[in-house]
């Protein structure tokens, strides 16, 4: 079967940008992203658009593709939850691999902070909660995961401090990306400080409410950069509601994870470079831990010997992640491929690791913990 490249990206600064629309924000990334693949508009004949909630469009993807002046062959609308770019990219892959499309623009943006009121943005995310025994009581999505926290922590030994290290580790390596939205360094003691929001998670725990657009181009040709190309994709769904996760311990990350593997014939030992999703530190211990990067309880530990820093074994999130370089939704979950195509390419300017990666893996989840995507990417030797 044929083999599918990621020829281009680009996004937005994330923060806070008044008077950016979600379609204004999609539109300056996906120009990034063609340019940055060197083609035109008319090039593109595939165009997939994650969906914003300030923007909840009937067919956002042919919204956005009269905006941008697209006429593809093939669109579509995505949700997913926070698994939506991921899986998007899927997508795009087997678009490209059975000739559907040459070059499928996959793009997602929202205005959450400028665009959409507190109550509003809760009364949107409650709908991760079972409407009849969840929902009723009041639970907002931090205190579901603080709910998984509590469980998953009293199971491994994980602690507050060890959770605060994911935290400090994303606030350092975003002070290094100019267009993150918070920079400012932070300590474990500043976490600690920080206001509860759903025990055992502090403000620092979680990740800001951004503004932002982020786009990728997937083609069937690998285009005139260093070739990266999606080896490797699986999926797993066991669950929607917290309520019916049977087991803090599976949650369907290592499912996913091993369909992907599989499918690129490779092994964990072999990747070089992550990019894994961290809406809270709690997400991100868990995922690491149950997709296998680190063991049962010591996640935290590898980022105290410096394992996930950038001059690390295996650098992660470089950009900062969800937890600093910021959450808009789709959009947010887009950047980690984006970075790490960027490192493949030895393109992150100071974020640069130490050494160039080969082979990454991709991880996003959406809902409480709930679909999972995972992607492999490669790039030409």
């Amino acid at each position: 079967m044929n083999t599918a490249f990621i020829t281009g990206v680009g996004h937005t600064r994330f923060g806070r940008l008044e008077g950016e629309g979600a379609l204004d924000l999609m539109a300056d990334a996906a120009s990034k992203a063609l340019d940055d693949a060197q083609l035109r508009h008319g090039d593109i004949d595939g165009l997939l658009c994650g969906y914003a909630t300030t923007l909840p469009h009937l067919m956002l993807s042919t919204l956005f593709a009269e905006r941008f002046g697209l006429r593809p062959r093939y669109a579509h609308g995505m949700a997913l939850g926070g698994a939506t770019g991921a899986a998007m990219l899927m997508l795009a892959r087997d678009l490209v691999r059975v000739g559907r499309c040459s070059n499928v623009l996959v793009v997602a943006g929202e205005n959450r902070l400028t665009g959409q009121t507190r109550d509003s943005a809760i009364q949107t995310l409650a709908q991760v909660g079972d409407p009849d025994f969840e929902v009723p009581n009041g639970a907002s999505v931090p205190a579901y995961y603080a709910l998984l926290a509590s469980r998953y922590m009293h199971a491994t030994g994980l602690t507050q401090d060890d959770l605060a290290q994911f935290a400090v580790l994303m606030r350092a390596n975003a002070a290094r990306h100019p267009q993150a939205h918070l920079q400012t360094p932070i300590t474990t003691a500043d976490v600690a400080a920080s206001k509860d929001i759903a025990t055992p998670l502090r403000l620092l725990d979680c990740c800001p409410i951004s503004d932002g657009g982020m786009a990728l181009v997937v083609s069937a040709k690998p285009g005139d950069k260093a070739a990266v190309s999606i080896i490797g994709a699986g999926q797993a769904h066991q669950h929607q509601h917290l309520s019916a996760l049977g087991d803090v311990m599976a949650t369907g990350a290592s499912a996913s994870a091993d369909a992907a593997f599989g499918e690129a014939s490779a092994d964990r030992g072999a990747i070089d470079y992550l990019g894994i999703y961290d809406s809270f530190t709690i997400t991100l211990a868990m995922l690491l831990e149950e997709i296998g990067f680190a063991p049962r309880g010591q996640s935290a530990n590898r980022v105290r010997d410096g394992s996930f820093a950038s001059d690390g074994v295996l650098p992660l999130n470089t950009h900062g992640g969800l937890l600093s370089f910021g959450h808009c939704g789709v959009a947010g979950g887009l950047g980690h491929t984006v970075e790490a195509v960027r490192q493949m390419r030895g393109e992150a300017g100071t974020r640069q690791v130490a050494r160039l990666p080969r082979l990454a893996f991709v991880h996003a989840d959406g809902g409480v913990l709930s679909s999972h995507v995972s992607l492999i990417l490669s790039v030409a030797t």
